[in-house]
Formats: C-alpha cells, structure tokens, sequence
C-alpha cells in the first residue's frame, strides 16, 4: 500500500507547475491502476483547504468535494484520538512535526510501505515505511 501526502495530491490536481503535476498525475494514475492508494482525513482536509484558498488558480467548493468524494475509493485512514496519541510519540521520538508525524502514524495504521511526500526526507525508514519523494 501506498500512502499519498497531501503535496502529491495537490501537485496531481493543479497544473501550474507542470513538472511536478505531470510526475504526480503519473504517480497518483499508477496508484489508481493497482489499487494501492492509501490516504487519510487529514490529507483529504489539507488537500481542500489548499484546493480552494492558497492555489493561484483555485477550485471551487464543489469541484475539491468531487475530487475528494473520487479517493472515497481509496483506503481512507480516520484520524482518531488514538491516532493523535500515537502521533505525539512519534514527534517526540523522532523530532517530526506532529502534522508530519500524524501523516506517519496514519500512513502505518493503513498498512502502507511507502509514503509519498516531498515533506520528508527522500528514502527515510521509519517503522516499516519509506519515504520517498517522488519529485527528486
């Protein structure tokens, strides 16, 4: 299973920097075709907030609840109190940020290998995942 970070998600869906959205389409339709996507609430409201309020060009309130409905498809990780719990050990532990570290923790508890983010450092291990940026 692969977990998709929010970055990837918005890069796939807004086309101002071509480079970046040609590679993430190409990631995200691969995902699609296995059938490995695993995402979580948390992506899903970042993607919206940044879909709709910080793009250059944004969508509009029904075209990012489209999309968003569209990964309803998708293995969707709930962020719980347990998972927020879990996550405050992992920042403590490791020094994350505690959003990147709920993006762990939500990326494990959906039995991903591998998450992919340009947020982190490319190839890392932690827990049984890697990370890998698929923009490098």
């Amino acid at each position: 299973m692969i977990f998709v970070d929010t970055n990837v998600l918005v890069y796939a869906h807004d086309s101002s920097d071509r480079r970046r959205h040609e590679i993430a389409t190409a990631v995200l339709r691969d995902t699609w075709i296995s059938r490995m996507g695993v995402l979580s609430t948390q992506v899903l409201s970042e993607f919206y907030v940044v879909a709709t309020r910080k793009l250059r060009v944004p969508f509009t309130s029904r075209e990012a609840r489209a999309i968003i409905n569209s990964y309803s498809a998708w293995k969707v990780v709930v962020v719980d109190p347990t998972s927020i719990i879990a996550a405050t050990l992992l920042e403590e532990e490791h020094s994350f940020s505690f959003w990147d570290a709920l993006i762990i923790e939500s990326a494990m508890r959906g039995g991903a290998t591998e998450i992919l983010s340009e947020d982190f450092q490319d190839r890392r291990q932690i827990g049984g995942l890697t990370i890998r940026n698929p923009f490098k």
